[in-house]
């Protein structure tokens, strides 16, 4: 174990001192989370779980009673999604830290993440659709053509249905909601916490803490489990990743699919024009910082699923994968 991660654990078991990010919530209060996690949240007087999973008891079959079929059909569409060897040995080299020829594309993108946002440790959002933000330095790495023309902030598309969401360890992103939207959150690779909210308040009341690993499953909609924050517990390295120090320094990471749909769609229709409340154009999340202001998101992601792919392959290649 790191020193970080003892730092970390010290911090939750230290009697009178005052719980960090994550969650801020003492060991005992984890574990009481967990176990009200693993008992199902009661909807319409029958407790429900915030994982989707093939029953193995009359108690598993009565938590998954309550799940959506909608979810249950997009979770079971999921299910044999999984990275190649390759993929993943070319996400890990390009997340880990290193200088200058030898710094990886996602670790840029980190990097300039942090600078422009220092409220938590940055994630990376890949839109398996359309467009990111950082598409065009992706691109000049195999020498496209990169226009100097002056742009908005952000150069790529909002509201991508299927979204691959990289966590480097130690990394979380800010307690958030997703809108009326209905999806779920599958992970690939590694592993994550999910923390459940009541609301979108910083006091909010907290629902239950899961942990998510390769095959499993979570849901949500828009009046069940649409507020949550994300946290990868992985080795991050020997200094705690924090307010203090956004980026860890490991290769080590999770890997998550997401998948939101609007309440109009079936089947899926285009974006609007611009980010619409409510929708997956725009999330919420809290601002980790006092006053813990509520803030809008437009769901703009950092690099298209085409562009990585590309650098992944180019990575695969040179190792001889």
């Amino acid at each position: 174990m790191s020193k970080a991660s003892v730092k970390r654990q010290n911090g939750k078991a230290a009697g009178g001192a005052k719980p960090g990010p994550p969650f801020f919530v003492t060991r005992k209060q984890e574990l009481e989370l967990r176990i009200k996690a693993s008992q199902g949240v009661e909807m319409n007087k029958v407790p429900t779980s915030l994982v989707i999973g093939q029953p193995t008891s009359f108690d598993d079959y009565v938590r998954q009673l309550m799940i959506p079929t909608r979810v249950l059909e997009l979770a079971r569409k999921a299910s044999s999604i999984r990275f190649s060897a390759w993929e993943a040995e070319a996400i890990r080299a390009s997340i880990a830290p290193g200088k200058g020829k030898e710094k990886g594309l996602l670790r840029k993108i980190l990097e300039l993440k942090a600078k422009k946002d220092d409220s938590h440790p940055p994630y990376i959002r890949v839109a398996c659709t359309g467009r990111g933000d950082y598409d065009d330095m992706a691109a000049a790495e195999y020498g496209y053509e990169i226009s100097d023309e002056e742009e908005d902030i952000h150069k790529g598309e909002f509201g991508s249905p299927v979204v691959l969401e990289l966590w480097p360890a130690q990394h979380y992103s800010p307690m958030h909601s997703h809108g009326m939207t209905t999806g779920i959150i599958y992970c690939l690779s590694g592993q994550i916490d999910v923390m459940a909210y009541g609301s979108l308040k910083w006091e909010a009341e907290k629902v239950g803490l899961l942990t998510l690993t390769p095959g499993q499953c979570a849901w949500l909609d828009g009046e069940r489990f649409a507020v949550h924050k994300v946290y990868c517990p992985m080795e991050g390295g020997d200094e705690q990743v924090g307010p203090d120090n956004l980026l860890n320094d490991s290769s080590n990471y999770a890997a998550t699919f997401h998948v939101y749909l609007n309440q109009s769609e079936l089947p899926l229709v285009g974006a609007t024009p611009e980010p619409e409340p409510d929708t997956r154009e725009e999330f919420t999340f809290i601002d980790e910082k006092p006053p813990h202001k509520i803030v809008p998101f437009p769901t703009y992601s950092d690099i298209s699923w085409r562009i990585l792919r590309r650098v992944m392959a180019d990575y695969a290649a040179k190792i001889g994968m």
